[in-house]
């Protein structure tokens, strides 16, 4: 296979898809947050533990679906944490969130080897398997790089379109985008705005959670410590990429997914002649790249990162 041949095969397309899905939740999960008006820092913790809680839910006995459930509860329960912290008691939301990465993190590492004590190779689950469309799976090419995925991939790609709906086309979309741009005039329609944060934030939070246990049930069949190798941060700097609109989030996904699909095959091509440091820096390096074209002309919520109090005028 040449350099030409990469991009052609379907291969490369069915694993940008896998690879991207979980960043389409985690990103969506952090652009609601925002949205609202609070950042999510804790976003990689709550990747990690619902990487590890769907994981172990599976390994107990439970279905894979309802680890899908339990992952989102866990993330929403941390999301509320979070929430209590910045949106009702007025921290920082840095720091609360920073905080909740190293309480999630650790938390999960730690039931971990409370639950499994003897464990020294991750044990396996059986995962979801890819689903078999008629006619469409068989189709070449197609078949392979786009109808042969499981079904938390497609739940992740009809995600964009129903976010979309729901920010601009419904009025709980309306009051989470102005809880985010002007809470005061949110508050003065008769809407309790730290109850439109707090719900945004344990939504965003579920959603990041179910990222995470895709990475275990959908992606992989183990779970392992430091999986999540920062995922939650790029979803961070997707959501800026995106200008927080949710069409753009999914490109920016794909794209990212697709550098990172690169990196791996183009190891391969290159042999020995070129560090393989360079091809793993790469999607990084190309991120940043765009981020600081899309930055100059960028509009975030214009409340973000502000505490909101009952009677303030801002």
């Amino acid at each position: 296979m040449d350099w030409v041949e990469l991009f052609i095969s379907a291969g490369f397309w069915a694993a940008t898809l896998r690879i991207a899905a979980p960043l389409i939740f985690g990103t969506i999960g952090e652009l609601i947050c925002e949205r609202a008006g609070v950042l999510n820092l804790g976003i990689e913790g709550i990747m990690t533990m619902g990487a590890m809680a769907g994981w172990m839910w599976v390994f107990q006995g439970g279905s894979l679906w309802g680890a899908v459930l339990f992952a989102a509860m866990v993330g929403g329960m941390f999301g509320l944490l979070h929430a209590i912290l910045t949106v009702h008691l007025g921290l920082s939301q840095h720091v609360s969130g920073i905080g909740i990465t190293l309480l999630a993190s650790s938390l999960s590492y730690f039931l971990f080897r409370m639950l499994l004590p003897n464990t020294t190779t991750p044990p396996k689950i059986t995962s979801f398997q890819p689903l078999d469309i008629p006619f469409l799976s068989d189709l070449r090419f197609f078949g392979e790089a786009f109808f042969s995925h499981t079904a938390l991939t497609y739940l992740a790609l009809a995600i964009i379109p129903i976010a979309i709906y729901l920010l601009y086309r419904t009025p709980i979309g309306l009051a989470t985008r102005m809880a985010g741009e002007n809470p005061v005039a949110l508050e003065a329609q008769g809407i309790n705005v730290l109850m439109i944060r707090t719900g945004a934030v344990i939504v965003g939070s579920a959603m990041m959670a179910i990222g995470g246990a895709y990475i275990t049930i959908s992606a992989f069949d183990a779970f392992f410590f430091d999986m999540i190798n920062g995922r939650g941060w790029i979803c961070i700097a997707l959501v800026i990429f995106a200008s927080w609109k949710p069409g753009r989030a999914l490109f920016g996904a794909l794209l990212f997914a697709g550098l990172d699909a690169f990196q791996v095959r183009a190891q391969q091509l290159a042999g020995g002649d070129i560090p393989y440091q360079f091809f793993l820096m790469l999607p990084y390096l190309l991120s940043i790249g765009a981020m600081i074209i899309i930055s100059k002309r960028m509009q975030y919520p214009q409340a973000l990162l502000v505490p909101f109090r009952r009677g303030d005028r801002i």
